[in-house]
Order: structure tokens, then C-alpha cells, then sequence
């Protein structure tokens, strides 16, 4: 992976924060990011396409910390 396209998903990150207006935490930034690099890997090359799964995925604050929290569960 290169710097653009670790770009590409810091950006893609950062506008589910701004859409849903929600301050950064360490928790769903790591579900955010994690979801981030699958899609890349699944072939979405930018931050628009990202961002629209990620938005269209986890919707607002409650998934990202349930789902959070259950991944914690299965490690």
C-alpha cells in the first residue's frame, strides 16, 4: 500500500465522521479502518466510494460501537 492510498482511506474515515457528526474515537476509528482497508482490498480505489460504503454500512454511532464491542467478544 502506498501513501496515497493510505490517503485515500484516512479521508474515506474522516467524511463518516463529518456525515454523521460524531467526534473521533479510538474504537471506531479501528472498526472504520479495518472496513476502510477490506473495501480497498475489494477493489474501491476512492475516498468517495470508501466513504459511501463505510456511511451506507455503519450508520452512526450505535453500530460502530455494538460492532465494536462484539469483535472485542470473538478475539
Amino acid at each position: 500500500m502506498q501513501d496515497t492510498d493510505l490517503l485515500i482511506l484516512s479521508r474515506a474515515v474522516q467524511q463518516w465522521y463529518l456525515y454523521y457528526d460524531i467526534d473521533p474515537d479510538d474504537q471506531a476509528s479501528t472498526l472504520l479502518n479495518r472496513a476502510a482497508v477490506a473495501l480497498f482490498d475489494q477493489g474501491h480505489r476512492s475516498v468517495e466510494g470508501i466513504a459511501t460504503m463505510l456511511i451506507e454500512n455503519y450508520i452512526g454511532p450505535w453500530p460502530v460501537t455494538m460492532n465494536a464491542q462484539g469483535s472485542k467478544t470473538i478475539q
